[in-house]
């Protein structure tokens, strides 16, 4: 692979880019050859959560589920903060029983992301996507054993240049999720921010994929 896309809700079929492709149990598509799958916060229909969480477990199992989610926290939306805090822990139960990674949505809910890693001793690798914070917040989740996914916010927002600077190489992917731009330009700004050729990036980025998708 020479580009790896972390979050992706758009399948480019690229032979070059391997591509987690975010989808939901409803909505599945067969033909996606890696994804990962979840029950987002904004999406959490009462009367669906246990069919929903049957389907997450029975993809699980297969080899082009890479990982869990996207799946979260997120306070500034009208569901209920139990119900979000129950299913993702319901999610991350998961996550640990068939050892796959979790794609995290999180908005203004840190602390409690932080909390719930801590208390139910989450063993798998927990990724952060779409980091647009300051620097204080990505070093609390960095030492709390988070990965942090970096997109639209590194090409659009240029106070975020430093705190991406700022985060260990061992600790990174980068994305696409929604926006047009492609991840090509993400591989292009992160390796000017990080003061890296292109080539050294595939092969931090790479080293961080076998970590933690242990491929």
């Amino acid at each position: 692979m020479e580009y790896f896309n972390f979050h992706t809700h758009q399948f480019s079929n690229q032979s070059n880019i391997l591509e987690l492709v975010n989808q939901y149990p409803k909505d599945f598509d067969e033909s996606i050859p890696f994804y990962s799958i979840g029950i987002h916060p904004w999406y959490i229909e009462e009367n669906r959560i246990d069919d929903d969480l049957k389907i997450i477990e029975e993809k699980l199992q297969t080899q082009n589920c890479l990982a869990i989610g996207e799946c979260g926290l997120d306070k500034r939306i009208e569901v209920a903060f139990d119900l979000q805090i129950s299913v993702f822990e319901k999610q991350l139960a998961l996550a640990e029983q068939f050892k796959k990674p979790v794609v995290i949505h999180c908005v203004a809910a840190f602390q409690e992301v932080i909390e719930i890693k801590k208390r139910l001793k989450i063993s798998v690798p927990m990724i952060i996507h779409g980091f647009s914070k300051n620097k204080q917040v990505a070093e609390q989740l960095i030492t709390a054993g988070f990965y942090l996914s970096f997109g639209k916010y590194l090409l659009k927002n240029p106070d975020l240049e430093k705190v991406f600077q700022s985060i260990p190489n061992d600790r990174f992917f980068l994305e696409t999720d929604t926006m047009e731009e492609t991840i090509e330009q993400v591989y292009e700004v992160a390796s000017k921010y990080k003061e890296l050729n292109i080539n050294k990036l595939n092969t931090i980025i790479s080293g961080n994929y076998k970590s933690v998708f242990k491929s």
